[in-house]
């Protein structure tokens, strides 16, 4: 029986959002404190009872989200519009090869919206 989990991990980083009516202000250099979920699916493991090891899957994912703390995204190659829809796909396209059971990527900024990007299963 397939089942899913997911980690949460944190990021603060600036960025300026294109293609928006003049005087928007997202526009605008801002900040935010980015929230990701990693949601990962699979059978349980008949010996542990896990999916992978959540200590395992936040070491997996430290480097690959830890490169986007503290900047300014839209310095980052791949992260020219850094919406949350594009910093979700970045984030899955990194992920995706270490990571076999990845099945999507949440990532919110404040206000309650968030993009989530599925990934396809192979």
């Amino acid at each position: 029986m397939a089942t899913g989990i997911f980690v949460e991990l944190r990021f603060e980083a600036a960025r300026r959002l294109a293609g928006l009516p003049d005087g928007d202000r997202r526009a605008r250099l801002h900040g935010h404190s980015f929230r990701v979920e990693l949601h990962v699916s699979g059978v349980p493991d008949p010996v542990t009872g896990w999916i992978v090891d959540f200590a395992e899957l936040r070491r997996l994912a430290a480097p690959v989200v830890g490169a986007l703390d503290y900047t300014t995204l839209n310095e980052i190659e791949g992260l020219a519009n850094p919406t949350n829809e594009a910093i979700a796909c970045w984030i899955a396209r990194r992920l995706a090869p270490d990571l076999p059971g990845l099945s999507g990527v949440r990532v919110e900024a404040p206000r309650g919206s968030a993009a989530f990007f599925a990934v396809a299963a192979d």
